[in-house]
């Protein structure tokens, strides 16, 4: 299946951090840190719910992702983190390569929503555990992203958390426009 590319995306979603999305409506401040390893998990949970949708790989229009897509890219958005936490946790200030979001997103479309299903709960776990292990004063290492944006972890995994939870709505959003 070959899908038209979405324009790409060149906000800086930091903003996040600052204040509630008005999309979704999520506050990444609105919770315990401690709690994102369980945010996690609970995200990584409704996804083969969504990948089990006739509509599945359906765009809701030529601006959004399918349901499939969104979960690949959370899928990768989630291994990416748990990487990039990892170098949080065992480097001083380490600084992240860049990651094209729109070229990984190239073959989204052609994945098995079941085998996708599957993987996102994997990642979700991989990183869920990583995040339970943080304490103490692990939550102010930093590290920097290649746009020069600078993290401590618990600013990371309030900035990373608001992303899954955003695509949920996206494709909730999405399939009420499919059955319309």
């Amino acid at each position: 299946m070959t899908c038209v590319p979405i324009t790409p995306d060149t906000k800086d979603w930091t903003w996040v951090l600052e204040r509630t999305c008005p999309e979704c409506g999520f506050d990444v401040t609105s919770f315990p840190k401690e709690r994102v390893g369980e945010m996690v998990r609970a995200n990584a949970a409704e996804w083969p719910r969504v990948l089990d949708h006739p509509k599945v790989r359906e765009r809701p229009s030529d601006d959004r992702w399918s349901a499939l897509e969104y979960a690949c890219h959370v899928r990768d958005v989630f291994r990416l983190y748990d990487r990039r936490l990892q170098m949080m946790l065992e480097q001083d200030d380490p600084h992240y390569a860049n990651w094209d979001q729109d070229d990984a997103a190239s073959g989204y479309a052609g994945e098995d929503p079941q085998r996708v299903a599957e993987e996102i709960v994997i990642a979700g776990d991989a990183l869920a555990a990583r995040f339970d292990s943080v304490h103490g004063d692990q939550w102010e290492r930093t590290g920097t992203r290649s746009d020069g944006a600078r993290f401590t972890v618990e600013s990371f995994a309030r900035y990373f958390i608001h992303d899954p939870i955003h695509h949920i709505h996206d494709v909730n959003r999405g399939y009420a426009r499919l059955a319309q």
